[in-house]
């Protein structure tokens, strides 16, 4: 009977010290401790070994790059409240109460396959509890991989979905396929007359309104990418072209065209960013050859289009139509 009890007693024993062992790792638990952690030390602890050595001499030559991913956790509470989720569709969330905003990155796919782990995330911003659609949807597709009990990023995408079905989309698409009206040959050297910048106002409008919600949404990657910046007033920050890897001040989120700040018959201008980090952002844009029929339109950080009829940007801002 002694002996029963001894062997039971050890049982117990056994199977207490095993429940209190901490339950492994999972991968999405790694690339939230990876990116959001307050511990130095994570980020690089989750990076293959190869990386890991090329971070260490980047680090020693000055500026850390550990240091700056441990600042980031930081900087995102500063605008707002923070949270990360273990379980469930949301990985992160970030909410201002003082702009009434809300910012989530979704998990849209966690494919665990032995060693191999692949996350996919997609983001979603809302205002004023509205979710603020847009026709360009980026994706982060992380491709995590179990080294020695450590997941490690081994892999990382960057794609972006296009809504062949929002009704702006299609509307540009629409007018740019529509025939352009004939017109004389001017002679050489004169400049075109009212009745042919009016004839192309529909496809410029059209134009206008893509570029707009382009340069919306590449604003709101931009500062999820840089929490440190927030919104950017250069256009040329999210220019999408050049040597080297992104970084702030060359984001490669729009065509160069696009940052030049001239296309399509109409000049775009970013301002109104405060902070650093910028919480708020004015976009316009405004008709080149005024009088001509043609509308402004603006947006800002809340992701709405306006417009005003007397090609005036300050009109559109304070006072502009919301566009259907």
């Amino acid at each position: 009977m002694g002996r029963v009890t001894a062997i039971v007693a050890a049982l117990v024993v056994w199977t207490m010290a095993a429940s209190a062992q901490p339950a492994p790792q999972t991968a999405r638990q790694a690339l939230i401790e990876m990116f959001f952690s307050k511990t130095p030390g994570t980020f690089e602890k989750h990076l293959p070994e190869t990386l890991r050595g090329a971070v260490g001499k980047a680090d020693s030559g000055g500026s850390s790059l550990t240091q700056q991913f441990s600042l980031l956790t930081s900087q995102l509470n500063a605008q707002g409240q923070l949270q990360t989720f273990e379980a469930g569709r949301e990985l992160v969330r970030l909410e201002n109460p003082q702009t009434d905003t809300k910012f989530e990155i979704l998990v849209e796919r966690d494919d665990l396959r032995g060693d191999e782990d692949e996350i996919e995330l997609s983001f979603r911003s809302y205002k004023g509890g509205k979710s603020q659609n847009a026709p360009v949807f980026p994706r982060l597709t992380f491709l995590m991989k179990s080294d020695a009990g450590t997941w490690r990023l081994n892999e990382l995408t960057f794609s972006i979905r296009v809504s062949l079905a929002d009704p702006e989309f299609a509307k540009t698409i629409l007018a740019s396929m529509q025939p352009r009206p004939m017109a004389a040959s001017p002679v050489q050297g004169a400049m075109p007359g009212p009745e042919s910048a009016a004839a192309r106002a529909p496809v410029n409008d059209a134009a206008a309104v893509g570029a707009i919600r382009t340069i919306t949404t590449a604003e709101m990657a931009y500062s999820a990418t840089y929490p440190g910046t927030g919104f950017t007033c250069s256009l040329s920050d999210l220019d999408g072209f050049g040597a080297g890897t992104p970084n702030e001040h060359q984001a490669m989120l729009i065509e160069s065209r696009l940052a030049s700040g001239k296309k399509s018959g109409y000049i775009f201008t970013l301002s109104g960013c405060d902070g650093p980090p910028a919480s708020h952002f004015q976009l316009t844009a405004v008709p080149a050859m005024p009088g001509m029929g043609l509308r402004t339109f603006c947006a800002d950080q809340s992701g709405a289009v306006r417009y005003a009829t007397d090609g005036q940007a300050a009109k559109c801002l304070h006072g502009g139509t919301p566009l259907p």
